[in-house]
């Protein structure tokens, strides 16, 4: 099944899913309960947005200033995103999703698990930076890019 076929499946079962489960919660205990469990948990769901998106963008900062790319800690960030859309849903099931993806070591498990079964592939450039700041020329940098012609330069302010 494709992604798109996937999403679309999505799309049609997750409110018909919502639906049935706030009628049926809504018949164990009644509509004002039903209503008030249904915006406590929007509300909820904010605070803890906040909170754990207050620790990633730190935890990013920290990363930054070590001279390290904090993939990671973006890639929460937008596991993050996803899960504040999910909690302002109305409805129990997105928000039992929501607050799973609020938990950090099961976000982080399941980010590295994605990372491990998928493949990233690009360029990125000829030269990668070490933590002195100096770059260091790639030997295959010849065969995977032969119109580059190697140079230095340096930059001068207009002042």
């Amino acid at each position: 099944m494709s992604p798109f076929q996937l999403l679309f499946l999505a799309f049609l079962t997750i409110p018909l899913l919502e639906i049935y489960l706030l009628l049926q919660v809504g018949q164990i205990i009644g509509l004002w309960p039903t209503i008030f469990m249904v915006v406590f948990t929007a509300f909820l769901g904010i605070h803890l947005l906040r909170a754990q998106g207050l620790s990633t963008w730190q935890r990013a900062n920290q990363q930054l200033a070590r001279g390290e790319l904090p993939a990671m800690a973006m890639m929460e960030a937008m596991v993050l995103m996803v899960a504040g859309a999910l909690l302002l849903t109305p409805g129990f099931f997105t928000d039992s999703l929501g607050f799973l993806a609020m938990i950090p070591p099961l976000r982080r498990a399941v980010l590295g698990r994605i990372l491990r079964t998928s493949r990233v592939t690009g360029t990125f450039g000829i030269y990668t930076e070490h933590v002195d700041g100096g770059p260091q020329h790639r030997p295959d940098q010849d065969k995977q890019h032969p119109g580059i012609i190697e140079g230095e330069f340096t930059r001068e302010d207009d002042d």
